[in-house]
């Protein structure tokens, strides 16, 4: 998904300062989750978002932390939008994103979810030990060359 931040980049700015917080290397907007950001004639700010999964249970913590960084900086009158079409996907990860992910140890996600590279030796001969993990969108994984266990990112489309 390709996102316009040529409008409101003082807003898009601030919420580039909020992150993930399941996963707090990344922020929301290099998550996806934030679709848009605008601002009316009388000063109201809307930020659409999409939820990684429709009944993420971050949800609310995604809003919570936005009105917040929001309203610290000033921005009184926000309303935030859930957009549920289309759907979130790990297609909308750019590669910088999946590096970080990488380098925090976090496999990214893979377009098939068959080929799942060891975020520490960089091994694709690796195994899923349970489908799920710390939080919905991850799988807990263990390489089988250097037996470290670790988390993927689930692709998600």
């Amino acid at each position: 998904m390709v996102v316009d931040k040529t409008q409101n980049t003082d807003l898009w700015q601030l919420l580039e300062e909020v992150p993930d917080p399941e996963i707090p290397i990344i922020n929301l907007v290099e998550l996806g989750v934030v679709r848009n950001v605008s601002r009316s004639e009388d000063g109201l700010i809307t930020v659409v978002i999409t939820p990684t999964y429709t009944a993420c249970p971050a949800k609310k913590f995604f809003e919570d932390l936005i009105l917040e960084k929001l309203r610290e900086n000033g921005y009184d009158k926000v309303e935030i939008i859930t957009q549920l079409s289309p759907a979130w996907s790990t297609d909308w990860l750019s590669e910088e994103t999946r590096q970080k992910l990488m380098k925090d140890g976090i496999s990214p996600p893979t377009g098939d979810n068959q080929i799942v590279q060891c975020p520490v030796c960089k091994s694709t001969d690796t195994k899923v030990i349970s489908d799920f993990g710390s939080v919905p969108c991850q799988s807990l994984y263990s390489c089988n060359s250097c037996k470290e266990p670790f988390s993927y990112f689930k692709c998600h489309r």
